[in-house]
């Protein structure tokens, strides 16, 4: 395979992404920012435990034998697999920690499991907002010292619960999520050694969207977009800037297509989207942002008035903001840029980047969803 200098290095690329993964994440979603999942095993505590009120809520619900036959054996799978196979993501509240469980043994309560926990969330942010500082003079300093640590506390297990219900969207789509680069080096110093899953993360979009992250990846890989064999070595921390600006863009993605489904199948779309016809994509060889062909839902997108346009760009949550910048941390490992000097490179296939920019495009697009699910039983903080 040919060794490349990555494109990712360059300025022309750098140009489009924000300058840091995580400083400037926060304030990118601000202003908006348009531009396989199979978990085999958890490292979480031993003892699979549940509450009274859980068991004789759903003692009911459970799955026909064969579901539970294949349960078992795709447990048994997973408890055998390397470690290096779990998702990034180490979970550490109380709550992740047992949604995680959960999502490992009994995939199939795990709505009605989040559902519980949610309902406990609520309950104690009630209580907290009853309770007063008996002699005010002298405790209002610790009152809300104890009141942040707790508000703390609970966007942690807000976070771990977005993030349970997206490992298993790519569970049910059959995907594997990508674990820490660190884990994935062969001696060599390749670390793109995961399934290429390709098809499964596309199909997962409407033709529309799809048609909109092809363009993405050609704006990002340029004349490299076909490429699957060569390797280049890349910073990892502006790798790490694409999968965190591709989450973000599945995230918008997902937003905008919703909007645009509906408007299709109501008949409202503007006269000047229903001209635009497929084209095929055709990248130039002399650069990055070349090839970009014009789509439906692209020109939906750029008929949007510059409020709804913002709106749509912003993530809605601080929680889901912060698992962003979590899961983009657990991949990739801190930014260490700040303190040094000079830049950790790795060994990566163009294949492999698709890869990892489909795997985030879609890790967007799962996360408004059960952003809106989680929303709409626990009110998120929300991200102005």
């Amino acid at each position: 395979m040919d060794r490349l200098v990555s494109p990712i290095t360059s300025s022309s690329c750098s140009s489009s992404i924000s300058p840091g993964v995580f400083g400037s994440l926060r304030s990118a979603a601000k202003s908006g920012f348009p531009a396989s999942v199979r978990p085999h095993i958890f490292c979480v505590g031993s003892r699979t435990w549940f509450s009274g009120r859980f068991i004789k809520r759903y003692r009911s619900i459970s799955a026909p034998k064969e579901s539970r036959k294949h349960i078992r054996g795709r447990s048994r799978v997973r408890a055998s697999s390397s470690e290096s196979q779990i998702p990034p993501l180490q979970l550490e509240s109380p709550t992740g920690q047992f949604l995680s469980e959960i999502l490992v043994s009994y995939p199939h309560l795990l709505y009605a499991a989040v559902d519980e926990q949610l309902e406990q969330l609520q309950t104690e942010l009630n209580a907290d907002k009853q309770k007063q500082p008996t002699n005010p003079a002298t405790d209002i300093v610790l009152y809300k010292r104890i009141s942040e640590v707790r508000a703390k506390e609970r966007g942690r297990a807000l976070e771990e619960i977005l993030y349970t219900l997206v490992v298993q969207k790519f569970m049910d789509a059959e995907i594997s999520l990508i674990p820490c680069l660190s884990l994935t080096a062969d001696v060599a110093g390749h670390v793109d050694q995961w399934p290429a899953q390709d098809e499964e993360l596309e199909r997962i979009h409407s033709p529309e969207a799809l048609e909109m992250i092809q363009n993405h990846l050609a704006l990002i890989l340029g004349n490299r977009v076909a490429d699957r064999d060569s390797v280049a070595d890349m910073s990892k921390l502006r790798v790490g800037q694409v999968y965190a600006a591709s989450i973000m863009y599945g995230y918008f993605l997902k937003r905008v297509d919703q909007r645009f489904q509906l408007d299709k199948t109501t008949q409202s779309l503007p006269s000047a989207v229903e001209e635009v016809g497929p084209t095929p994509l055709e990248v130039n060889a002399g650069g990055f942002g070349f090839g970009i062909r014009p789509t439906m839902l692209r020109a939906y997108v750029m008929g949007l008035d510059p409020e709804t346009l913002q709106r749509c760009a912003t993530v809605r949550s601080k929680e889901a903001l912060g698992l962003v910048e979590r899961q983009t941390a657990a991949l990739f490992g801190k930014s260490t840029a700040a303190i040094s000097s000079r830049e950790e490179m790795i060994m990566v296939s163009f294949a492999g980047l698709r890869r990892l920019i489909l795997e985030a495009v879609a890790f967007g697009a799962f996360l408004w969803d059960v952003e809106a699910y989680v929303d709409s039983r626990f009110r998120l903080a929300p991200n102005f």
